[in-house]
């Protein structure tokens, strides 16, 4: 295993009655992107605040490189931090935000110099050094709050819904860069995110929060193609859900008779046997249509409801024999008519069967 960089060891964070952070364990490793995904609430960013070490733990401990940051003030780990709202200076240059982490270190002016030339060069503004923040776009004032928390070279940088105020085309863009710069630079970055997308398109792992537990972690495939339970199933992406009863279980399969008509084989998620009520997981992009079955191992018949052309692709609506799915077919398919009847085709390994 990679050498362990953040340890969170059973922590716990009350706010008098209410409990944010639920006796959480995880390891992240020297060099990792981890995502903290999850909807409001569900304890993220309070994870997020006790490490950087703006929050205190009611219970547990943390440790980064093996020693424990509990006792330390935040400007002491040694972490960089990156805020949905910048928090730049108004009243500084560019240049002068970004030296700023280092002007309070005591670092000398050359060196200074230096730094923030080379990491003004990495997020591409070094033409914009003497600007000041409300001369700059969003897109280039979240590159000075990187730059800034970059500067001074931390063993973690954190950062909280860095991106939740650019406009979509920018958001993405920014993704890449940040993906980027870790790749480059072998940073050990945790990042706060509600956003599905962008979770999947930066991490090496994503760990999937609800009501202050983790309830799941995995790289971004195995949370997107093998979701542990329903929540996880829903919160990532699309997903069709159908209630059933498993019945027989032979390896890594399972066949499950649908509540609503219809025998499907899928793969399982978790130890499942005979007689267990469960549901069916299958993302729309994993289903076929077809005029009649034949050509793989699950077929359900259904009646087109609705095709709607959604740019990059074909979103379906079927209604019939109780399973009400939605199908995304690349955009260039054949346009299905509402009222047409359909078979609905799709592998047992596009499937998954979770706990209900």
């Amino acid at each position: 295993m990679s050498e362990v960089r953040i340890r969170f060891d059973a922590i716990s964070k009350w706010y008098g009655p209410l409990c944010v952070v639920d006796s959480l364990d995880l390891e992240i490793a020297k060099g990792e992107f981890v995502s903290l995904l999850g909807p409001s609430g569900s304890g993220k960013t309070t994870l997020l605040m006790m490490l950087a070490g703006f929050e205190a733990p009611t219970k547990g401990r943390i440790l980064v490189d093996g020693e424990p940051v509990d006792g330390l003030p935040s400007y002491k780990r040694d972490m960089g931090v990156v805020f949905q709202s910048y928090a730049l200076f108004p009243h500084m240059s560019v240049a002068r935000n970004v030296a700023f982490p280092l002007e309070m270190r005591g670092v000398g002016k050359a060196e200074i110099e230096d730094r923030v030339g080379r990491v003004l060069d990495m997020v591409q503004l070094s033409t914009m050094r003497d600007r000041w923040p409300a001369q700059l776009s969003g897109g280039q004032q979240q590159r000075v709050a990187l730059a800034r928390a970059l500067v001074f070279e931390p063993r973690v940088v954190l950062m909280d819904e860095p991106l939740g105020a650019l406009d979509k085309q920018l958001r993405e863009q920014m993704q890449l860069d940040i993906r980027a710069l870790h790749a480059r630079l072998g940073l050990t970055i945790v990042f706060v995110t509600h956003d599905q997308s962008e979770a999947l398109t930066m991490s090496d792992r994503i760990a999937v929060f609800n009501k202050g537990r983790i309830e799941q972690i995995g790289t971004p495939r195995e949370i997107y193609d093998e979701p542990h339970t329903r929540f996880v199933a829903e919160f990532i992406g699309e997903t069709n859900l159908a209630e059933g009863t498993i019945e027989s279980v032979d390896g890594g399969h399972v066949r499950v008779a649908l509540k609503r008509g219809g025998h499907v084989v899928a793969g399982l998620a978790g130890a499942m046997k005979t007689g267990q009520d469960v549901l069916l997981s299958i993302r729309p992009e994993r289903i076929e249509l077809r005029e009649t079955a034949g050509r793989q191992d699950n077929s359900l018949t259904a009646t087109v409801a609705d095709c709607v052309y959604q740019g990059d692709h074909l979103r379906v609506q079927l209604d019939g024999a109780g399973h009400d799915f939605v199908v995304r077919l690349d955009r260039k398919a054949h346009e299905w008519r509402p009222g047409s009847p359909v078979v609905a085709e799709f592998r047992p390994g596009d499937c998954r069967v979770i706990a209900p």
